[in-house]
């Protein structure tokens, strides 16, 4: 489960493991009530508990809605799926397939750049022209990486998910013999470290996780009155 944060418009945002989606729903429904209310609009099913809180989950990978739809979506979640993993920063890399939580191929590399100098005038022009180009080529050395081992899964794979330096990541997957891989590009990117091989393995707890926003009845605004002819405002909490 990763860490619950302020979501836009309201209430907290998680994202929730698969295997542990049917006990941490048990825990809401214990201390809210009763699900009162279940739908589901392209995907994304709506919860309602007792006391009115609501509960919006989405999961990861497309999915397809049954007569039970909670049931449905929570057995659909835990099935693997195969996604690459493509991950830079600065110096560093780090390429993975993943069949669910098992990591079928990886390739993790680094190279040179130099740090931060003091210096100025020419010598800091220099310095600039250089670290430019080892950032040109861990850009390239990356490129070339994820085409060795992830573009031969590209058929096979439902989604690419990716992390580090935006910058650097969208840099990598201009490289034209990357379209296949770009096509398959998920939001958002995954919060990681430096791009070695153990972050890479901790990497499927974050993209197969059930994205969660919860809002309680105390997260939503109170209406405001001001003289006898006032209107209600909304809350603006829309789920």
């Amino acid at each position: 489960m990763t860490r619950a944060r302020p979501a836009a418009g309201g209430g907290r945002q998680l994202g929730v493991a698969p295997e542990r989606l049917g006990r941490w729903l048990d825990g809401v429904a214990d201390r809210h009530g009763a699900f009162t209310d279940v739908g589901e609009v392209d995907g994304t099913v709506l919860l309602t508990c007792a006391d009115t809180t609501a509960v919006t989950l989405r999961a990861p990978f497309p999915w397809t809605p049954g007569s039970a739809v909670l049931t449905a979506f929570t057995a659909q979640a835990r099935e693997p799926h195969r996604a690459a993993v493509l991950l830079v920063r600065r110096g560093r890399w780090a390429v993975g397939v993943f069949e669910g939580t098992d990591l079928v191929v990886s390739k993790v590399d680094a190279r040179l750049v130099q740090g931060r100098t003091a210096a100025g005038g020419w010598s800091q022009q220099r310095f600039a022209r250089r670290r430019g180009n080892q950032t040109d080529a861990v850009v390239s050395h990356a490129a070339d990486t994820a085409a060795r081992v992830l573009l031969p899964h590209a058929a096979s794979v439902e989604a690419l998910f990716t992390g580090g330096d935006r910058g650097l990541v969208d840099d990598v997957l201009s490289d034209p013999r990357l379209a296949p891989l770009a096509a398959l590009r998920r939001e958002s990117a995954l919060d990681v470290g430096e791009p070695t091989r153990a972050v890479l393995l901790t990497t499927p707890g974050a993209f197969r996780a059930v994205d969660v926003h919860i809002v309680e009845p105390g997260d939503r605004a109170p209406a405001h009155r001001s003289g006898s002819g006032s209107r209600r405002l909304g809350s603006g909490h829309d789920i």
